[in-house]
């Protein structure tokens, strides 16, 4: 009985090494794709802002610029997420709810600039009209949305003993110390 009771004891501990093992691979090659994306969003956004530039760009222009720099956020912030998993083993919320929040401001602007366009249009199609009613009743949804992540993420930092945001890694044992 003892011997069998080792015997599973040996092959959780070795399932475990090689599950965890094989996570922390699965998190390094996504941390990977994730960088390589915000560095070729990164210099996307750098080569529409170059443009704009050269071009005086206008609000249209201008929101798409915004529109990247967003995006990316968002990488940066997903590739946060999975740095500080990676190093303790924990996966935090307010990250999530951080990237859903910028996404929801990316679909107002959005939703603003077309808005703003139909509204400046010479014709008034059915088309139009019924693109428009839809995103007067979007952007209400978002900006409930919008205002219930703001409020989760100040529970949340709130309710945290130690009083710093979620995701924010502990110092280590050689920064303690000093």
């Amino acid at each position: 009985m003892v011997e069998e009771s080792d015997g599973n004891g040996r092959l959780t501990r070795i399932s475990a090494f090689i599950f965890l093992h094989t996570e922390h691979a699965i998190y390094a090659a996504l941390g990977l794709l994730l960088a390589v994306t915000a560095i070729l969003a990164l210099i996307d956004a750098a080569g529409l802002t170059w443009e704009a530039l050269h071009a005086l760009g206008g609000a249209q222009q201008l929101l798409e610029i915004v529109d990247r720099l967003l995006f990316l956020l968002m990488l940066v912030e997903i590739l946060h997420t999975v740095r500080v998993s990676m190093r303790s083993g924990k996966l935090t919320c307010e990250p999530f709810l951080i990237v859903g929040l910028i996404a929801s401001i990316r679909r107002v602007l959005v939703i603003a600039l077309q808005s703003s366009e139909i509204m400046h249009a010479k014709e008034w199609s059915a088309e139009k009209e019924a693109l428009f009613r839809a995103s007067m009743v979007e952007l209400p949804v978002l900006a409930g949305l919008i205002l219930t992540m703001v409020v989760s993420i100040f529970l949340l930092h709130r309710a945290r003993d130690d009083d710093r945001p979620a995701g924010e890694e502990e110092p280590g044992p050689e920064t303690r110390g000093a």
